[in-house]
């Protein structure tokens, strides 16, 4: 090999190590804009939602144009739920209040919806914070919103007529787009929990 050719070869190769040197760079850049949460998780990129048709707690159509311009916390439970729901919802009535971010808004999704009338929703979600949405709908819609969003669902018939519905617990942090772009999973620890979403603030277009 001429000593002209050893050196193209090296100066291809200490080039190609200065590109990747910069793209690595570049991507270690990029990681280190995401907040760090410590009781959640950051999506690498955020997600849209299905725009699904939704009736909140007043009766009126609630739909993803409804989640522009706040930040939001989404919880996927039911109002006969008997011990997950309601503690989740007191613990997200204190994160609000400890997080205190301008305009966050709290939905919780009803996934029963066939006894989650808007006059049940209003009364149970109102009894944590009366600033909280209650949302229902169709079970097509229901179901739609909880499988783009990785919500499991299932319905466990009880003795007597009855049944209960089993379902995730975790709660999902939406930006001021209507995107998802966090998951926070239980169990949760009320002042780290309002701490992430002070840290997440800046990314959240608010």
């Amino acid at each position: 090999m001429t000593p002209l050719r050893t050196w193209i070869i090296w100066a291809l190769a200490a080039a190609g190590a200065a590109l990747a040197g910069f793209w690595l760079a570049r991507q270690l850049d990029i990681d280190r804009t995401a907040p760090q949460l410590a009781s959640g998780t950051w999506l690498p990129q955020p997600r849209p939602i299905p725009d699904v048709q939704l009736t909140d707690h007043g009766g009126r159509p609630f739909s993803a144009a409804d989640l522009k311009g706040h930040p939001t916390l989404v919880f996927f439970g039911f109002t006969h739920c008997p011990d997950v729901c309601p503690t989740t919802m007191a613990q997200l009535a204190q994160i609000k209040a400890a997080a205190a971010l301008p305009d966050l808004q709290v939905l919780l999704v009803s996934v029963d919806p066939e006894r989650d009338t808007p006059e049940t929703l209003e009364r149970y979600v109102h009894a944590f914070d009366p600033d909280f949405i209650g949302l229902t709908g169709t079970p097509q819609a229901i179901e739609e919103l909880t499988s783009a969003m990785g919500v499991a669902v299932a319905r466990t018939e009880l003795p007597g007529g009855d049944y209960t519905v089993d379902h995730s617990a975790a709660v999902f942090l939406l930006n001021a787009q209507g995107q998802m772009v966090g998951v926070f999973t239980p169990p949760f620890d009320v002042s780290r929990f309002a701490e992430d979403l002070r840290r997440a603030a800046p990314h959240l277009g608010v």
